[in-house]
């Protein structure tokens, strides 16, 4: 049973919700304002006897009054509360921190899902548990809940917003969400509950997670250094995920507010600025119950609801454990839309369509999200728990449309799972001898010190585990680097491996990832994570990192990927042997290009050279190709265009256009260009070529890649 709000600040808040003194209080019981002060101050309690005139002075029944773990139901009611228009003039087309990410639940699940881990409660050891219901409404079901969150009082400023969508990007989106709603007569709700995590604890107004996530942008007040976020800016994809701009929240608190913890209530609103009836507003309107400390009481706050109202607003949560419910009104998955691809879903016969395949295909992502980015945190092994638990269900008014599946790592990712428990249970091996083993090696991330001073604080030992790959894996030779919370960062290939080599799967564990006890594990979180963006699927430059280090910290984490290829292609190239094979006959197709032997010049800057090439034939005709440039000394080197010919026997060369070229180490990409690192020695670059542009079948051609100065015109 939940414990009660002890009684004095419990009535002092009742006489403040019902606009009454304690005068008028004590008049009504026929008893002196001392007494009714005495009970406020804690100096006393009412005898049982008063307690039922209390509750009837207040217009509730005894047993509120009793447990007093609830508000009564006297005085201001709940209602929305709309931003005032700026006095300046102001205008906010809509929540801009939305617009970091994309309306996507696979985004969704991997910010949610990271901010849960980060509020997991670690002393009782047990994982955060994290759910996703996706729950679609129509007829009566759909009119009860519009009912339930006053939708004749928000009709105003929805029309308002519809009005001049045609001018705003979030006025469109929000448009169309009214529309769906109304003309297909539906609506879905997607629902995110955690459990055994910190729930929203703190003040409606004061510095506290509540007011992180409910009041306030950019700001992260995460519960550990090893926590994924650190830009405040995840709980935007909630808003973003729904159409309607709508959220609504029920926390479960693991410290007591109020001297209670269950059922803290708020919904909070994203729109775009609106002028209703004369009146403008600014944008983001609460859902709660008007606090009489405000001016006019107009500013509403979180309230403590009781059952039937959380059950109306499809808010209940499962048992008392500590927590947070977050239900996305109007959820829409506009990512997958774009994508383009089939969905089997839909490719079925529509004469058995129940009018699910949204929701189906919605609950399908949301498990292969779960699935790629957060394998490691589910997964345990030896003394090592797992962090974390996922299901995903669907639901239509009520009625199970596809039941509770949870997301299981060895299935989802057998061979990183295989890896990571191979660690976790100490059966890891030196080399790669047999099917199913497991390689570990360690590789020095050397952290740099900071405020810009040269030298190295210390070496932060990775761990970097590499076994053979399954067809269940994904694309294969991947290396996915992940650090104290065990979700996926950084998905990255391998630069340098030669054809023929048998397909794996590696893991790089830094940071707390890599165990408590190895050294520098703390500095080593604090320092990958300045590294991230606001996605956190990367490490690389980030003003956080150049103001904290230097503005070249970020080549120590180059050089950790340098010596992460290293160490991935001792382990799995095998020995070259005798004789011919395919990586050969190949090679001899590609060529380096090389107008001339020029006389060696006295003096000038030397340029960059190709020094080694790897090719094969993609499954769709185009040739891949990794290539190793040789680096003259020097601060700075021009850029240089890598320019892919076919070789003809006669005439100029005809050109190919890539399709893809990204930079593996020592430099980057920019509109087709190499710039290089300075003095860095070595350079890798890997392409692709547009096989819709290939002349003549693939198999049939030969290249010559070259390194042309500037344009590469």
């Amino acid at each position: 049973m939940e414990v009660g709000e002890e009684f004095g600040p419990w009535l002092s808040r009742q006489l403040k919700l019902a606009n009454r003194t304690q005068a008028e209080l004590a008049e009504e019981l026929g008893l002196t304002r001392a007494a009714v002060s005495a009970w406020i101050t804690k100096r006393s309690v009412p005898r049982p006897t008063v307690m039922a005139e209390i509750a009837k002075a207040l217009g509730t029944d005894l047993g509120t009054v009793h447990t007093r773990t609830t508000d009564t139901q006297a005085g201001l009611p709940i209602t929305w509360y709309h931003r005032p228009g700026y006095q300046d003039g102001g205008r906010d087309g809509g929540n801009a921190a939305a617009f970091a990410f994309d309306a996507d639940v696979q985004v969704l699940a991997r910010e949610t899902c990271q901010n849960s881990l980060d509020e997991r409660l670690v002393k009782n050891g047990r994982p955060v548990r994290v759910r996703y219901t996706i729950h679609e409404l129509t007829g009566e079901k759909l009119d009860a809940f519009r009912a339930a969150v006053l939708w004749d009082d928000l009709h105003p400023h929805y029309a308002a917003v519809s009005e001049s969508a045609a001018d705003q990007k979030v006025g469109r989106v929000v448009d169309a969400g009214v529309r769906d709603m109304f003309e297909k007569g539906r609506l879905i709700l997607l629902r995110i509950d955690d459990y055994n995590a910190s729930g929203l604890t703190g003040d409606d107004y004061d510095d506290g997670k509540f007011a992180a996530v409910v009041r306030r942008q950019l700001e992260s007040l995460k519960s550990g250094r090893a926590a994924g976020g650190s830009y405040g800016l995840g709980k935007a994809t909630l808003w973003a995920t729904s159409a309607l701009g709508m959220v609504l929240i029920n926390s479960t608190l693991s410290v007591p507010h109020e001297g209670r913890t269950e059922r803290r209530v708020i919904g909070r609103l994203e729109l775009p600025w609106r002028a209703v009836d004369g009146t403008s507003y600014a944008g983001p309107a609460w859902l709660g119950r008007p606090d009489p400390e405000t001016a006019g009481a107009e500013v509403v706050r979180s309230w403590w609801a009781d059952e039937e109202t959380v059950e109306r607003l499809h808010l209940a949560r499962d048992g008392e454990e500590p927590g947070t419910s977050f239900l996305i009104v109007g959820a829409h998955d506009v990512a997958s839309l774009e994508q383009g691809k089939s969905d089997p879903v839909d490719d079925e016969d529509e004469s058995g369509d129940d009018g699910t395949r949204d929701i189906r295909s919605m609950h399908r992502r949301l498990v292969e999200a779960l699935g790629r980015d957060f394998w490691a945190a589910m997964t345990g092994g030896g003394s090592r728990l797992p962090l974390l638990e996922t299901s995903v269900r669907t639901l239509r008014n009520g009625e199970v449309v596809i039941e509770e599946e949870k997301v299981d790592p060895t299935v989802k990712q057998p061979s990183r799972s295989r890896a990571l428990r191979a660690f976790y249970e100490g059966t890891t091996v030196d080399r790669l001898t047999e099917a199913g083993q497991v390689a570990l090696r360690t590789v020095p991330l050397r952290l740099p010190l900071s405020g810009g001073r040269r030298g190295t604080l210390g070496t932060h030992p990775g761990v970097l585990l590499v076994t053979a790959a399954e067809d269940d894996d994904g694309v294969p030779n991947q290396v996915h680097s992940l650090r104290g919370n065990r979700m996926t960062i950084k998905k990255s290939g391998v630069s340098g491996l030669p054809l023929g080599v048998n397909p794996f799967q590696a893991v790089l564990l830094v940071g707390h990832a890599a165990g408590d006890a190895v050294p520098f594990a703390e500095e080593a979180e604090e320092f990958l994570r300045a590294a991230e963006p606001p996605e956190h699927d990367r490490w690389g430059q980030t003003e956080e990192l150049t103001l904290r280090w230097s503005h070249t910290a970020h080549h120590r984490i180059s050089r950790l990927t340098t010596e992460v290829n290293t160490a991935v292609r001792e382990l799995v190239v095998r020995p070259k042997s005798a004789g011919s094979q395919e990586s050969a006959k190949l090679r001899k197709k590609l060529t380096v290009g090389r107008k001339g032997i020029a006389p060696k010049r006295a003096s000038g800057p030397a340029l960059p050279e190709l020094d080694g090439l790897n090719a094969d034939i993609g499954v769709d005709g185009e040739w891949r190709i990794t290539a190793e440039v040789k680096l003259p000394r020097g601060d700075e080197l021009p850029a240089m265009t890598p320019v892919v010919l076919l070789d003809v026997r006669s005439g100029s060369r005809p050109r190919l256009d890539w399709a893809e070229l990204v930079a593996v180490e020592g430099c980057e990409v920019e509109d087709g260009k190499l710039r290089f690192t300075p003095r860095a020695r070595r350079a890798v670059f890997r392409g692709s070529t547009d096989a819709s542009g290939h002349p003549v079948r693939t198999e049939l051609t030969r290249l010559v890649l070259e390194l042309r100065v500037g344009t590469g015109e």
